[in-house]
């Protein structure tokens, strides 16, 4: 990776850029993490250890966010290229399958793989992602407020991030542990990768139209206490097929704000299928 903007280190231009991802200690089938929108593989701290005796976690970045670059080419940045650098991931471990777990918008990728490699994939857990059920009224606003949201987060940098209504700096829910590493992780968030963010990845995520050809088993942790989410879900528990739903007492930051109940119900689901995962 060739850093190629003063103020933006981690911008580059390099067609073969590839997502950051770590292998965390563990036992049993490989388990790939994906964070959410100007968050980072520290929201995931409370649920590595305990996770680790069913699976091996594998935590990977989104561009421009932790350890990822950020590719000035916003095409990048699409979803179904998201997808090949999930893949990539697999092939480089030397799997056949694993199982896949996405947050927020993390979710709506790691739902899409599972929808375009249900082959590779034992089972998927995602929680609350209105990107990944979004319906055509939601993609409308997120298309036309993208490139001007996109230019207003380039010419303001970090300053103009850190007003962004989702930034981990107002996530008081948080166990304050998790609370710090994310705040401090956003100070380096890349406003390139943040912008190509909002025209490529969130207006094109959903996966509302494809939900009925679901064929791997899916875990769904239901943050009950997101208003604003909650229709969405009680969607999503009625026409995906294939789904399990685990309500739990969380709002967004599922996870995390519930992460006891959310490590038993992930590990009690990844050990009912870890038949399907293969070396």
């Amino acid at each position: 990776m060739s850093a190629i903007h003063p103020n933006d280190p981690k911008a580059t231009r390099d067609s073969d850029a590839r997502l950051a991802y770590t292998v965390h200690p563990g036992t049993g089938p490989y388990l790939l993490l994906v964070h959410g929108f100007l968050s980072s593989s520290a929201q995931w701290m409370l649920n590595l250890e305990p996770l680790s005796a069913v699976c091996t976690p594998v935590t990977a970045e989104l561009w421009g966010h932790g350890q990822s670059p950020a590719p000035v080419d916003v095409a990048a940045y699409a979803p179904d290229v998201y997808v090949e650098q999930f893949e990539r991931i697999r092939q480089d471990l030397g799997i056949a399958t694993w199982f896949v777990c996405g947050y927020s918008i993390g979710a709506s990728l790691t739902m899409r793989y599972a929808l375009d490699y249900p082959a590779h994939v034992a089972g998927q857990i995602f929680t609350n992602s209105s990107s990944a059920l979004a319906d055509i009224e939601q993609i409308q606003v997120w298309q036309k407020s993208a490139e001007p949201g996109a230019r207003a987060i380039e010419s303001g940098g970090l300053d103009a991030i850190n007003k962004i209504a989702v930034h981990p700096r107002r996530a008081y829910r948080l166990p304050k542990t998790v609370y710090t590493a994310l705040v401090e992780d956003a100070a380096d968030l890349s406003p390139i990768g943040v912008a190509n963010t909002l025209r490529a990845t969130t207006p094109y995520a959903s996966n509302r139209t494809r939900i009925d050809d679901n064929q791997v088993a899916t875990l769904f942790c239901f943050g009950e206490r997101e208003r604003r989410f909650r229709d969405l879900g009680e969607w999503a528990t009625e026409h995906m097929p294939n789904i399990e739903v685990a309500r739990m007492a969380a709002g967004h930051g599922v996870n995390m704000e519930a992460a006891d109940t959310f490590n038993q119900r992930v590990s009690e689901f990844i050990a009912r299928h870890n038949t399907a995962a293969q070396p």
